[in-house]
């Protein structure tokens, strides 16, 4: 069974070190970490864990946290594929792709930025509409959506009124960026948190960039 923690620790010599014997001296095994934010003092990083079945989650979380200055943001199950290029290989199945090129976007997007879902959403005279989903989009359709059209990569507010019901009630973290035009954007959903960071804001707005511009 694979987790994937996101921790903050602090930025100085031997933290990483600490933090994985601790995870070792409890039986897991770190398959890869990403930095996915530093401060002047502290870093955010992702790790993928892998565990014998069985073993609950609070084991790794109290392990985390018994080393000096670490804290666990969040702890979730992972079945993700462990590589160091997926924002290249998520470019390169776009561009090969013959047909439905959103589709092959919104498919390939939550494992790359490692979120729960990913929506294409279109906005026309009649407001915003959607384009395209990943399995496990909500098929919720969003109403109005008044931070469109969108002209650079921002953090939603995910209580605001016009988020649907069911993604308030699942705690949704939104984040969203425009793909090459203000009015098609890359919308994507976290249920249950961590809170999108705002490197990882950026690093989506990169992303959805360079898609925009392959997209045309």
């Amino acid at each position: 069974m694979s987790y994937l923690l996101r921790v903050q620790l602090p930025d100085r010599p031997g933290s990483l070190g600490a933090l994985a014997l601790a995870l070792g001296a409890v039986g897991a095994d770190i398959l890869s970490l990403d930095v996915v934010e530093r401060g002047s003092d502290f870093a955010i990083d992702d790790l993928v864990v892998d565990v014998e079945p069985g073993k609950l989650p609070d084991t790794l979380l109290t392990a985390a946290e018994a080393v000096d200055g670490v804290t666990v943001d969040s702890i979730r199950p992972y079945a993700g594929i462990l590589d160091t290029h997926r924002e290249l290989e998520l470019i390169d199945q776009v561009a090969a792709a013959r047909n439905d090129r959103m589709q092959v976007l919104a498919d390939g997007a939550p494992r790359v930025l490692r979120v729960g879902w990913a929506t294409v959403v279109g906005f026309g005279p009649d407001g915003s509409y959607r384009i395209a989903g990943s399995p496990g989009a909500p098929e919720t359709r969003l109403g109005t959506a008044p931070w469109m059209p969108l002209e650079k990569p921002m953090l939603l507010d995910h209580e605001g009124e016009w988020v649907p019901e069911l993604w308030r009630e699942m705690d949704t973290m939104l984040a969203a960026a425009p793909l090459g035009s203000p009015d098609r954007v890359l919308l994507l959903g976290r249920p249950g948190g961590p809170e999108f960071r705002p490197s990882e804001v950026a690093r989506i707005g990169y992303l959805a960039g360079i898609i925009g511009t392959v997209l045309g």
